[in-house]
C-alpha cells in the first residue's frame, strides 16, 4: 500500500516542508536521529513515489498535517492493568471519544496549558500506540482488518484529569481537546515494517524516570478488532487516526498520583517506531475565571 517505510513531514534547509522516507542511521530504528529523507512526490494517502531525492531535515513535524487527518478517534480504558489501576472493569465493547485535529502536535512539540486548565493541575500523559488508516474501510472483518492499515505512529494523549471526569457532565472531550495535547511521531512506519502490532513495547518517562512500560499485548481490544469493530456502519477513511489507548503506570493511577508541572519533560517510546519528546508549558498570556 505505502512506498515509504517510515514517512515524516519536516521542514527542510530551504524553509519547505515536505513529506519524505526517513534515512536513519545504521542501527537505528528511530527516525528522530534522522538528518535527511529521500522526498515523496504525490499523495502519501493515495498514490505516492519515493524520489531519489535526499533533502536535509530541519525539524520534524507530526508525520501528518490537520488537512490531511479527517478524523482523530481514541480508546479508553484498552489495556487490562491500566484498568485495574484505576479501578474499573474491563469495558465489554471499545470505549470510543474524539480530540480535534488541532490537538495533533509534532514530535518536539511544546505541550501547551492554558491558564483553564492550571487551576485544577490534574495534567496527565498517555502513550499510546497510534493506528494510520491507509484506504476506506467499512464493515470489514477482523481477519481483513490489517490490510487497511497505512502505518504506525506512536503519540501522547495528554489529559486534564479534572475537566476529563469532573467537570465534563460525563463526557471526556473538555480534558482532551486542546491544542497540541495530542503530539505524535516521529514518523509513521508501513505496516509492511511492522507485521504484527500486539508485540511492541511501550513507555513513557517523566524527566528522565520511567512512568510506564508495557507491551501491546495487554489491550483488550487489540488493532484488528478494533478496525473491525468501528468500521460497523462507519466508513474509516485514509488519514484517519485511531490511538489505542495507554497501559498502567499514568499519574492518575500513581500511589502518590503524579500530575505534570510546567517544564516536565515527557519522553514517550514505542518500540520499532521511535520516540517523541515534549515539554510541559504552562502558558501565562490569558486568564481563566471556571
Amino acid at each position: 500500500m505505502a512506498a515509504f517505510s517510515r514517512l515524516v513531514r519536516f521542514i527542510s534547509t530551504n524553509g519547505k516542508t515536505y513529506y519524505g522516507d526517513a534515512i536513519l542511521p545504521s542501527g537505528s530504528t528511530d527516525a528522530r536521529f534522522a538528518t535527511h529523507a529521500f522526498r515523496i512526490d504525490g499523495d502519501v494517502l493515495g498514490e505516492h513515489a519515493v524520489t531519489a531525492e535526499k533533502l536535509e531535515i530541519k525539524k520534524l513535524l507530526s508525520p501528518l498535517a490537520w488537512s490531511d487527518i479527517p478524523t482523530v478517534r481514541l480508546l479508553g480504558l484498552n489495556y487490562s492493568k491500566h484498568a485495574a489501576e484505576i479501578g474499573l472493569p474491563k469495558p465489554t465493547f471499545p470505549v470510543l471519544f474524539f480530540k480535534p485535529v488541532t490537538a495533533i502536535g509534532g514530535p518536539t512539540d511544546v505541550i501547551p496549558v492554558p491558564k483553564f486548565a492550571q487551576i485544577d493541575n490534574e495534567m496527565d500523559y498517555e502513550c499510546e500506540l497510534v493506528i494510520v488508516i491507509g484506504k476506506k474501510a467499512h464493515n470489514v472483518s477482523e481477519a481483513d482488518a490489517l490490510d487497511y492499515v497505512l502505518g504506525y505512529t506512536v503519540g501522547n494523549d495528554v489529559s486534564q484529569r479534572a475537566w476529563q471526569i469532573k467537570k465534563g457532565g460525563g463526557q471526556w472531550s473538555l480534558g482532551k481537546m486542546c491544542d497540541g495535547w495530542a503530539p505524535m511521531g516521529p514518523a509513521i512506519v508501513s505496516s509492511r515494517v511492522i507485521a504484527d502490532p500486539q508485540a511492541l513495547r511501550i513507555s513513557t518517562k517523566v524527566n528522565g524516570q520511567l512512568a510506564q512500560s508495557e507491551t501491546t499485548a495487554d489491550q483488550i481490544f487489540g488493532v484488528a478488532k478494533t478496525i473491525a469493530f468501528l468500521s460497523q456502519g462507519c466508513t474509516l477513511l485514509p488519514g484517519d487516526l485511531i490511538w489505542t489507548g495507554t497501559p498502567s503506570g499514568v499519574g492518575m493511577g500513581r500511589k502518590p498520583q503524579y500530575w505534570l508541572r510546567d517544564g516536565d519533560l515527557v519522553e514517550i517510546e514505542l518500540e520499532n517506531v521511535g520516540t517523541i519528546v515534549n515539554r510541559v508549558r504552562y502558558e501565562t498570556d490569558a486568564k481563566a475565571k471556571l
